[in-house]
């Protein structure tokens, strides 16, 4: 039977076409054009995992065919750049050396793609470690982000080679400031030498001055203390090593912690905090400390959140005991949890779960400990349901603009106040670090401190901006 025959026969079921794709693999690089042809023919009737099978298959002789795909103008459509790439990563070649040709190819995707498949390797990738490292100064932005995930990938055998294209002016500010990232990622201020760390103080010291705040993503833990006194409040949360950032920097290094995954490294989430300056009169300190995150952890999934909410009561009362308030506040991008606590004067006098309120709450009407605060009046709380049953009646509720004109229309037609979440309870209590701005007032300078397990483990790996 010809390759076209075998092509014809490639429309049927997976298991239907099981002996026509074994025949083109053993045909090889002859039927790899005709096969990448139905491969990225979207009107085909074919199913595209059926020719990517067979061109994994066939291995290294559609691998070049499968990158200048890659690039062309039929990859334009989103769809058929999926299914190339998806192809192009799992090629069934004996070893991944045959992706090295590709870091130089012209187009920017195929460059990625091989930096994917390198990174899969792990330490093994340092043996191609001299081609690796120009990547990390690639004029396109997610290159050099991919090659620098490949060098974490690596890990610290790829530091003392990243230290010395450091050293090395020639290589030029961009490649060179990729380094700097790579080592950052593979092991944090650790892996910096004493002249990379005086550099980057020295620019901190530069930017802080003049740095305008801007509004956070708020996606974790924080608290706020009514003081100026940044010492008091290291003392007050157990925390050392302090060292000067901007805003910027300590609010990056926030969210990476808490979205961070590290596969060398444990105690990443619970190493470090960041402590604003003072912002408006308050102290606000993100992150969690290693108490509140080994006591979670350690407790099962029913009993996780009662441990957290103890821990965090007990320590707004010992703070408000010191500093005559404190408050504590949550919210996640992922779920829409949001949470508060508010303390004076040594008693927890509020605290709110959304989460908690919903499955029926710890008090009779305010679902939470302690009355409803003034700080909440005008709001709906966010397990409040106050829409009809029927609002949306006789709305498509796929069609998000039909959903959200109605949602509107009810609510003005019904007068039902808005919603609250954490961050609004901040800005009438403190301050909302959403909301930061150019009339913000700032005094002093913001820290990345150590908690106990940082103290142990030093700082968590990751590049942070300056």
């Amino acid at each position: 039977m010809d390759k076209g025959q075998l092509i014809e026969e490639l429309s049927g079921s997976w298991d239907e076409t099981k002996a026509a794709r074994d025949s083109l693999v053993g045909l090889g690089a002859a039927v790899v054009a005709p096969v990448l042809d139905v491969l990225c023919d979207e009107e085909s009737p074919v199913g595209w995992n059926v020719p990517a099978d067979v061109l994994c298959r066939i291995g290294e002789p559609a691998l070049l065919p499968l990158a200048e795909a890659s690039a062309s103008a039929s990859a334009d459509s989103p769809e058929v750049a999926r299914r190339v790439l998806w192809a192009l990563a799992r090629l069934d070649v004996p070893h991944p050396g045959v992706y090295v040709p590709l870091l130089t190819h012209p187009h920017p995707r195929v460059r990625d793609n091989a930096l994917s498949v390198l990174r899969g390797e792990g330490e093994a990738s340092m043996r191609f470690v001299d081609r690796l490292l120009p990547l990390l100064g690639d004029p396109e932005p997610e290159v050099r982000k991919r090659a620098v995930a490949v060098f974490d990938a690596i890990g610290t055998g790829a530091v003392p080679e990243l230290r010395r294209l450091r050293r090395q002016p020639a290589t030029g500010p961009r490649i060179r400031s990729g380094a700097l990232e790579a080592l950052a990622a593979i092991d944090g201020p650790a892996a910096l030498d004493d002249k990379d760390r005086a550099a980057w103080r020295r620019l901190t010291r530069i930017k802080r001055p003049a740095e305008t705040p801007e509004g956070m993503h708020l996606c974790g833990s924080w608290y706020a203390v009514p003081s100026t006194d940044q010492a008091a409040v290291l003392d007050a949360f157990d925390l050392g090593g302090p060292e000067p950032v901007t805003l910027r920097t300590g609010a990056a290094a926030w969210n990476h912690d808490r979205h961070a995954w590290h596969r060398r490294r444990v105690h990443y989430k619970c190493a470090r905090v960041f402590v604003s300056p003072v912002l408006d009169g308050w102290t606000l300190v993100f992150g969690d400390s290693s108490e509140n995150t080994h006591r979670v952890e350690s407790a099962d999934d029913a009993e996780a959140e009662k441990v957290l909410a103890s821990v965090v009561r007990r320590r707004c009362a010992d703070l408000s005991r010191r500093f005559g308030a404190a408050q504590w506040y949550g919210m996640s991008c992922g779920d829409g949890w949001t949470a508060w606590c508010i303390a004076e004067g040594g008693d927890v006098v509020r605290h709110y779960d959304a989460f908690d309120a919903a499955e029926g709450g710890r008090a009779e009407d305010s679902h939470g400990e302690g009355p409803a605060h003034p700080a909440e009046s005008g709001y709906l709380l966010p397990h409040q349901r106050a829409l009809p049953d029927d609002a949306f009646d006789g709305v498509d509720l796929s069609d998000p603009e039909a959903f959200f004109a109605r949602y509107r229309q009810v609510k003005e037609r019904l007068g039902i106040p808005e919603t609250c979440h954490a961050n609004d309870i901040a800005a009438r209590m403190s301050v909302d670090p959403g909301a930061l701005g150019a009339h913000t007032r700032v005094e002093g300078a913001g820290v990345l401190a150590l908690t106990v397990c940082g103290r142990e483990h030093g700082h968590p790996a990751g590049a942070l901006p300056c």
